[in-house]
């Protein structure tokens, strides 16, 4: 088994900043899990701690159902990528490989069926007698990723490994990164500050900011039920319409959310949801991702400022009142002018439209303060 858990982890370093609080995330055996989040979020110090290259300060941390606090690296039966591949330049990429091998005395026949096999899987056995110089970024990538194979490890953390490579290359390891999870089947921590990375490759993504964990959710989870303000605006591209100054009006037993004037009936989940929560109108931002938006009707208006041909859509950059909105629309069967200094409406479905407190940042519908509360921050659900 390699499942790992943090239970109230925390870092606290000797000049008082705290690194991470309090982070609780259990992750599954063979899981695929993501730590995201802008930089100085904690993300690579929690990693850095499973690894134990960080002394945890408070908490406990199990792997395979092992307390490990107090492990050293080497026994904790891990392997970890890092962003800088962290390759010996003297040595060729097959003994690159196998030095983690020999140092543990493995016989010598072992060590080469491990380094060819990991080769292979890889696709670098013609490299084998080249020394890191002589390869490409994305070659040393997978000879660091080679190098952590042959230890079969309990575990795989990965630390940003994609952040060196140009916009091409990344593409291509993400999904190298991809298939190989699916053929070794062993359990992945993984850190970057990507969000398509994280939304790519996750089977759940941790949502970090100020050493904070915000959400843990599946990829789908975090786009479509952010559980507050920051998760909405750091996950999806481009990023959430925030309509600031909205209100959640109650009217005779029924709620509206009004944007710029204009009233939008939400639909009966949001209807069900906000009653059972006992939800008082009040002043919320309102958040539209510019997926969400209809072009060329509905009573809100904007003037287009900038308007990107991306192919099979476009990204509208328009200005409605002091709101700068963004729209994703396809270019088959657009029937409305969308050129710079268009007038154009727009609207959306209610049931799109995400509903966030103006006083505390949380989501209306999704926000569970019971599981933060427990430090276990996951979105609300309901069962109707």
């Amino acid at each position: 088994m390699s499942e790992v858990i943090l239970k109230d982890i925390k870092k606290v370093y000797e000049n008082g900043y705290v690194g991470t609080h309090d982070v609780n995330i259990d992750i599954k055996d063979k899981e695929f899990i993501v730590l995201v989040g802008p930089s100085g979020c904690g993300k690579s110090t929690t990693l850095r701690m499973v690894a134990g290259l960080e002394e945890i300060t408070g908490g406990e941390l199990y792997i395979g159902g092992k307390l490990m606090n107090d492990v050293a690296p080497k026994d904790r039966d891990i392997a970890m990528v890092f962003q800088s591949y962290a390759l010996y330049p003297q040595m060729t990429v097959y003994q690159n490989m196998a030095f983690s091998l020999e140092l543990r005395k493995t016989p010598k026949d072992e060590i080469d069926r491990k380094v060819r096999e990991a080769a292979e899987i890889l696709e670098i056995t013609q490299y084998l007698d080249r020394k890191p110089a002589a390869l490409s970024g994305g070659q040393r990538q997978r000879v660091a990723i080679g190098r952590a194979m042959v230890r079969d490890p309990k575990v795989f953390l990965m630390d940003e490994p994609l952040s060196n490579l140009d916009a091409k290359l990344r593409n291509q390891m993400r999904a190298e990164i991809i298939k190989l999870r699916q053929r070794i089947n062993t359990t992945f921590i993984y850190v970057t500050h990507d969000q398509t990375e994280a939304m790519t490759l996750g089977d759940r993504i941790v949502i970090m900011k100020d050493g904070y964990v915000n959400q843990i959710g599946t990829p789908v989870e975090v786009f479509n039920k952010p559980v507050n303000l920051f998760v909405a605006g750091f996950i999806g591209m481009p990023v959430m319409n925030f309509f600031d100054n909205c209100k959640l009006l109650l009217e005779d037993g029924v709620y509206y959310a009004e944007i710029r004037g204009v009233k939008f009936k939400l639909s009966d989940f949001q209807q069900k949801a906000l009653k059972q929560n006992g939800q008082q109108p009040c002043e919320i931002v309102a958040g539209i991702r510019p997926q969400h938006i209809t072009v060329g009707e509905g009573q809100l208006t904007a003037k287009v400022e900038v308007s990107e041909m991306m192919g099979s859509e476009y990204n509208i950059h328009a200005r409605s009142n002091e709101d700068e909105v963004v729209m994703v629309v396809p270019t088959v069967g657009l029937e409305t002018d969308v050129s710079m200094g268009a007038q154009v409406a727009f609207t959306t479905q209610p049931d799109l439209i995400q509903l966030f407190d103006k006083a505390t940042s949380n989501n209306l519908i999704w926000y569970d303060e019971a599981s933060v509360s427990a430090h276990k921050p996951v979105c609300k659900e309901y069962d109707f």
